[in-house]
């Protein structure tokens, strides 16, 4: 039997404190802050991934490399009759015979280490996954409920290099000088995913999950939903953005408001059977992506008109910097045309909507988890 106790005696004197429970806040110490640091990596290298397949793209160098070797492929040509050899196979397809016949062996080169740079680096980005993932996972430091979602963003960068030599593939044959307008916009909407995927995870991980269940019940839910919208808004406006960049449609009409003087373009529907003009005629490409910004612009006026209407200075801010960012991409898309879509405008174009989708991101994470302000306004 055990002995009786006064009533002023000191408990914890006498007994030991209770286990945490268990969860995604009971794993080993530092387990959140490690793997947002590991998803932090990730990102800068997504976001250099694609700033290197825009660049890729700019200088027509997606297709020196014709053949997908995942493994061999990371060994350059280190011989003379292997540079020979790789252009060979590069003179086989339609883009050196209809388009760059004159290409000597130096200028192939060039255009060959952008591709294989691009490639490089989405070799390094899975390996880097894969030795953070087995190194948390095999330490027991992935917090409950995360597996799933790490193995699947992992899963998400094995299909992106699929569909990059499904893109690359279809410019191989035929009569096609590029690769399909829309396969490149699979293919960039994808790693927006990606890279969406880790910004939300990162925004997760910055917070326990205590501090997000409390959150979520201060939940702002109509600015959530609205801000829904503008998140998938951005997407295809990045979407249509790619169609422009797949067909160079960016450097046909290079006249604002107008195009070729009028609101429409001429001969929008010349191509046959209709639907290959929504992806291949440049005009109406173009027109439908300039079509689409202004809608985006006055969408976002409203949401960020509803963000201010937010009881918290955090989240207001945030929607502030989203809206000034969606302002900024407007007029370097404007500045784009009028020059006629130079790579330095072009590739500043695409980093500054990676900026707005991420900022965009972030405004609707805090109207969903708001934090907690002091009377004063602080967090």
């Amino acid at each position: 039997m055990t002995a009786k106790r006064s009533i002023f005696e000191d408990v914890s004197t006498t007994e030991k404190a209770a286990p945490a429970p268990a969860g995604i806040d009971g794993a080993k110490k530092g387990a959140r802050r490690g793997i947002r640091i590991w998803l932090m990596v990730l990102f800068a290298m997504v976001l250099v991934m694609i700033s290197v397949g825009g660049l890729t793209r700019l200088t027509d160098s997606g297709l020196s490399i014709t053949e997908w070797r995942p493994i061999e492929g990371a060994i350059p040509p280190l011989s003379a009759e292997a540079w020979q050899s790789e252009f060979d196979k590069y003179k086989a397809i339609p883009e050196f015979q209809l388009q760059n016949s004159e290409m000597t062996l130096s200028e192939f080169k060039g255009i060959y280490w952008w591709e294989w740079g691009h490639r490089q680096i989405g070799r390094t980005i899975g390996l880097v996954w894969g030795v953070g993932f087995l190194f948390f996972w095999l330490t027991g430091r992935i917090p409950a409920g995360w597996t799933g979602r790490l193995v699947g963003l992992g899963a998400l960068g094995g299909l992106q290099g699929a569909i990059g030599w499904w893109m690359v593939s279809s410019g191989l044959g035929g009569q096609m000088l590029d690769v399909a307008s829309y396969r490149l916009a699979i293919h960039l909407a994808l790693a927006f995913a990606i890279l969406g995927l880790i910004t939300w995870f990162i925004l997760q991980l910055s917070r326990s999950e205590a501090e997000l269940l409390q959150a979520r019940r201060a939940r702002e839910g109509r600015l959530f939903g609205i801000s829904t919208g503008l998140m998938h808004f951005v997407l295809l406006q990045v979407i249509l953005g790619a169609l422009v960049a797949g067909i160079d449609a960016g450097r046909t009409y290079t006249d604002w408001p107008l195009m070729a003087g009028g609101f429409f373009p001429p001969e929008p529907f010349s191509l046959s059977p209709l639907w290959r003009n929504f992806f291949e005629d440049p005009g109406l490409v173009q027109f439908i992506h300039r079509m689409s910004g202004y809608l985006l612009l006055a969408f976002a006026i409203v949401v960020w008109r509803r963000g201010h209407k937010s009881p918290r200075a955090t989240t207001r801010r945030a929607f502030d910097w989203a809206m000034v960012m969606i302002l900024g991409q407007i007029v370097l898309g404007i500045g784009t045309v009028l020059y006629g879509a130079p790579w330095q405008i072009a590739i500043v174009h695409q980093l500054v909507a990676v900026l707005v989708w991420v900022l965009v991101i972030r405004a609707r994470f805090l109207a969903g988890y708001p934090r907690g302000e002091s009377i004063r306004g602080g967090a």
